[in-house]
């Protein structure tokens, strides 16, 4: 059984406070707002064809992405394709995109323990050091949950951690849980067109993700013609277009 396959949100009433509890838990509020629009496009995961098609649209326009990684699932088959490899990962860095932590395990941050999470991604970070693509700068939670004891554990070891709820990154954000908006099935590219004019219109920073990009994509990826145009689109605007890992250093995370 895949991880997504075996992967249940906690939806009892437990579940609903301790998702309430931890957005005001172990907070690192951002002081230094965006003085101009910035966008981040990011994969999940890592599929192969966002190594390979995600990324040729960005170097296309000389702009750079972040993959969030989990070392455990290189080569391997997951629901939205197959997952690219140690190669594959040294290959992007070498073209200056940014690999990022994910876990090793794709661990549920929102289930496990502050030394689990922690063992999980030193795991995960050797894996990497290996591959020879550098230390992970930022961090992405599987499935966008986290308990407390995970939120605290990692907040010391990385510049910004990436949740899923949708919103964008301005003044007063948590570094520890940053928003992020999905690029996923067919509604998703209007979605982001949406972010994009509010980021656009407050000046603020807006973080994109998806997971596989090919033709016919998983629920949780996008086209490769959706992705180019939102890429076009950034640009055409005058986004600023960072790696995650260099938005949070350019606003002193």
């Amino acid at each position: 059984m895949s991880y997504a396959d075996a992967y249940q949100p906690d939806r009892s009433l437990k579940g609903k406070l301790r998702r309430r509890v931890v957005r005001l838990a172990a907070r690192r509020p951002l002081a230094t707002a965006p003085t101009r629009p910035m966008i981040s496009f990011s994969f999940d995961d890592a599929p192969r064809t966002a190594a390979e098609a995600g990324a040729v649209t960005l170097e296309a326009w000389g702009r750079r992405g972040t993959f969030y990684v989990s070392a455990g699932l290189a080569g391997a088959e997951a629901p939205m394709g197959i997952c690219a490899q140690g190669p594959d990962y040294r290959r992007l860095a070498d073209a200056g995109h940014e690999i990022a932590c994910h876990t090793f395990s794709h661990l549920d941050c929102g289930k496990a323990s502050g030394v689990e999470a922690l063992a999980d991604v030193e795991r995960s970070q050797a894996a990497m050091a290996a591959w020879g693509v550098g230390a992970p700068q930022t961090f992405a939670y599987p499935y966008g949950d986290v308990a407390v004891g995970p939120k605290r554990a990692l907040a010391s070891r990385f510049r910004l951690l990436r949740a899923l709820h949708h919103g964008l990154v301005e003044a007063g954000t948590d570094l520890n849980q940053a928003p992020a908006v999905g690029i996923e099935g067919p509604g998703g590219e209007a979605v982001a067109g949406r972010w994009m004019e509010a980021a656009r219109s407050r000046n603020a920073w807006l973080i994109l993700f998806t997971h596989d990009v090919r033709d016919n994509p998983s629920p949780w990826g996008c086209t490769p013609q959706a992705f180019a145009r939102l890429v076009e689109r950034a640009v055409a605007e005058d986004f600023e277009v960072v790696t995650v890992a260099e938005g949070a250093r350019r606003l002193g995370a």
